[in-house]
């Protein structure tokens, strides 16, 4: 059986390696090369940062508390409106700096974004009957006639409001029967209402086409900025250093995992080969994890991959360490094999846990591209973990077991050596 499983994964790894280069596609069914479907960051793609700076008065608490708010508001909209992930992060005190990768105009990235003041309902009057607060959510659906149109659920206070206002726009006829929908002063959308809508939810008709509903529906959903922001700074990045950087990184991650694997053939032999394969199906493994989760690449997060390779590795040298002293003990190679993985289990685990317990501080409490060197981190010790606890010991057990293989010095024990 565990002959089988070492023939089947193999194939495995080759296919997955395979399929990652150049991308399959089998019938409708197409799986994009691995460097089509990363999402690379602002660092290696290029475009936009734009730094803005709060109008307010407030301090201490009561600041980074709206700051907070204000970040998360500026991520919910530009993830709204469907463009690169964002990364926002918080900068001084009243200072927000927003990445948008991909972007190359300033001045969109900046619209993108999403106005600085507030979102209104306003009727024919210049009565502002709701803000950006009372709405709870806004989504994308089709009418009765089967044409996009825009769904609206509102707070419980902003349904009651809402409530006495479509009842007196229902009533009405001409411009009265219109509630406007405004941002930042410019009017987004100005529906007729139909009936009163009692229960807090509504449907905006009218969208040509379900682009057209998914702005609208974005803008509405980012919901209103607690504070002012103003422009201080911004700037298009271009990405041919970053790709440089990337191209030179790929490049020594490729070089150092090839003198790895010669290094550990030439000190271990067979245990050399197991450990090669378990690092090129934990290097797929990784990058495919990245991709499923949508993970935005940088280069830090490229060096917590890198860092997380050399702990990989670490933990098959500790293994087969302890495997060439059970040899030199006089146990037989299979048992060596199986007594080595037990007594070098306790030491891998404290090591990788330690440095597991790091990136999460490092996570919790750290921003942007730290965050993105824990994330990477964290993902590698896991996958180290399974590659060189049951992968290596899989290959190594399924070996020792075949004649020829069972040899001391193939596993880097000298004749003689006791």
């Amino acid at each position: 059986m565990k002959k089988a499983l070492v023939v089947l994964l193999i194939i495995v790894l080759v296919g997955g390696w395979i399929i990652s280069v150049q991308g399959i596609q089998i019938g409708n069914i197409k799986i994009e090369p691995i460097n089509k479907l990363v999402k690379l960051g602002l660092d290696l793609k290029g475009g936009v940062y734009v730094v803005m700076e709060a109008e307010t008065d407030a301090t201490g608490e009561e600041l980074r508390a709206l700051m907070s708010q204000t970040q998360h508001v500026i991520e919910r909209r530009v993830n709204a409106m469907g463009l690169s992930e964002p990364n926002v992060l918080i900068e001084g005190e009243k200072r927000i700096r927003i990445e948008l990768p991909g972007v190359k105009n300033s001045t969109e990235a900046i619209e993108a974004i999403g106005k600085t003041a507030q979102l209104e309902f306003i009727d024919h009057t210049g009565k502002v009957i709701l803000t950006g607060k009372d709405i709870k959510n806004a989504g994308v659906m089709y009418d009765e006639r089967n044409m996009p149109a825009v769904s609206l659920e509102m707070t419980s206070e902003g349904a009651e409001v809402f409530r006495e206002a479509t009842r007196i726009a229902a009533a009405a006829t001409g411009e009265a029967n219109i509630i406007a929908i405004v941002l930042d002063g410019e009017i987004i959308s100005a529906p007729g209402v139909r009936s009163e809508i009692p229960n807090g939810k509504a449907q905006i008709s009218g969208s040509r086409t379900i682009e057209e509903a998914t702005t609208l529906a974005g803008l509405i959903r980012g919901g209103a900025l607690p504070v002012t922001l103003k422009e201080v700074r911004s700037s298009v990045i271009g990405a041919t250093l970053g790709i440089d950087a990337m191209n030179q990184s790929v490049f020594a991650g490729i070089l150092g995992i090839g003198l790895i694997i010669i290094f550990m053939l030439i000190m271990y032999r067979l245990p050399g080969i197991a450990s090669g394969i378990a690092l090129l199906l934990y290097i797929l493994i990784v990058v495919w994890i990245l991709v499923g989760f949508k993970y935005v690449l940088t280069l830090p997060g490229m060096a917590g991959i890198i860092l997380s390779v050399g702990m990989a590795v670490d933990a098959n040298v500790i293994i087969f360490e302890r495997i060439k002293e059970e040899i030199q003990a006089g146990k037989s190679v299979r048992a060596a094999v199986n007594s080595g993985f037990k007594r070098a289990l306790s030491t891998i685990m404290d090591s990788n846990i330690t440095t597991l317990i790091a990136g999460i501080v490092l996570y919790q409490f750290g921003t942007g591209p730290v965050r993105g060197f824990s994330v990477t981190l964290m993902i590698g010790i896991l996958t180290s973990l399974f590659t060189a606890v049951v992968i290596t010991r899989l290959i190594l057990s399924a070996l020792s077991g075949v004649r020829g293989f069972n040899n001391p010095k193939f596993y880097g024990v000298k004749e003689g050596s006791k």
